[in-house]
């Protein structure tokens, strides 16, 4: 075997699926013939409507971003106090519940699935509490059923951070059908995107129209019976959107083929464990997901990802670090390393490969190859050092 050299060009985590380039031409012609470029346009109308057929849900509203799209819907829900949620997410999930003035309640997450254990959320339910935010961590989906058992005892709402999840089914039904929203993220770097956006998912017309009005400084016909803010897509972007969506199928089929190959390559190396399909579950294979054992593997999973740069690899230690040990979290009493010892244990062992569909299948071997070459490196090196005492 050919000792791989360090790629070229920088080979990052993710690459944005762009429509062609014709066809963006005359999608902007059409909106510069419109003379509309936002305030729900037919661009952004239209891709509500297919997007909702796609996702299966009953109803959706894009928005900006998947950031002001979670703010909204804690407003929607009339959210207060405390909200039980994960610390291993992206730090905008948190976020949207300290902008609306409420607690994050920190619950440890599974070992296997890292989503948020429920068999841990009723010990942490109080008076104050009002809903529970779990994540759909990498588009694998939460235990639904279990999470909705305790929401319904405790009167809760639920709501779903799907930003990984786009286009996920469970047993056949689509994710964003679950609890009371569910929001998805659009951004450049998610399977699917309108550049940057967001979407919420709900079965109940009066949340549709709360939001449609929290997105849009609270109006409501001519009348604002609550502030609202600015969170709406503009049509440049609704139009990328609904281009975007044509080829998604593509790309979820190219990704699962580099999922599969990547599982082929890596399964035999100690001290790697891959993430792999789970029963029941339709997935996206948005990420690429590995779990570096140091004991087993030989290296720990930052001094993997120093070493990958130094062959234009660009890895992500995805969610490093914890929501939890955020500065502006640490001191809530939920945030306890004690309190979650599976959270800090995985954030500090998680690494996310190279994963898209511009990828190449050689790309992807040689990553392989690579990973292998600097364990046995560090083995050969370690061996030298012992011999040498």
């Amino acid at each position: 075997m050919t000792t791989p050299e360090a790629f070229i060009n920088p080979l990052y985590v993710t690459q944005p699926l762009l429509p062609n380039l014709g066809e963006t031409y005359r999608m902007i012609e059409a909106i510069w013939q419109s003379k509309q470029l936002s305030n729900n346009g037919q661009m952004v109308q239209q891709l509500e409507k297919e997007l909702a057929g796609f996702l299966g849900v009953k109803y959706l509203s894009v928005l900006c971003n998947g950031t002001a799209a979670l703010q909204i819907a804690c407003k929607a829900l009339d959210l207060t106090g405390e909200v039980i949620t994960t610390p291993f997410t992206f730090s905008a999930t948190t976020h949207s519940l300290a902008w609306n003035n409420l607690k994050p309640v920190f619950c440890d997450i599974e070992e296997d699935t890292f989503n948020i254990n429920p068999d841990l959320i009723e010990a942490l339910i109080t008076q104050e509490t009002s809903a529970i935010l779990p994540v759909h961590v990498f588009g694998n989906p939460c235990n639904v059923e279990k999470i909705q058992q305790i929401a319904d005892k405790h009167g809760l709402k639920v709501l779903y951070d799907a930003a990984h999840a786009f286009g996920v089914k469970l047993h056949g039904k689509p994710i964003g059908t679950f609890g009371d929203i569910s929001m998805f993220s659009f951004h450049a770097t998610k399977v699917y995107h309108t550049i940057e956006g967001g979407g919420l998912s709900c079965n109940q017309a009066y949340l549709k129209e709360r939001i449609d009005s929290l997105r849009n400084f609270g109006q409501r016909d001519d009348t604002f019976p609550e502030p609202g803010t600015n969170a709406k897509l503009n049509e440049v972007q609704a139009g990328i959107g609904l281009l975007v969506l044509k080829k998604i199928e593509d790309e979820i089929k190219k990704r699962k083929k580099l999922t599969n190959l990547y599982r082929q390559l890596l399964s035999d190396i100690p001290g790697i464990t891959l993430n792999r399909d789970i029963a029941g579950v339709t997935p996206n294979y948005s990420y690429f997901v590995i779990r570096v054992e140091p004991e087993e593997f030989g290296l720990n999973r930052d001094q993997l990802f120093l070493k990958l740069q130094e062959y234009n690899i660009i890895s992500r230690k995805y969610f490093f670090p914890l929501c939890s040990n955020f500065q502006c979290y640490s001191i809530l009493p939920s945030a306890s390393k004690s309190n979650l010892p599976v959270a800090n244990r995985v954030a500090d062992r998680v690494l996310t490969l190279p994963l898209h569909g511009r990828l190449q299948d050689t790309d992807v071997l040689k990553i392989c190859e690579i990973i292998k070459k600097i364990r046995q490196e560090h083995i050969t090196s370690k061996l030298t050092g012992e011999r040498t005492r």
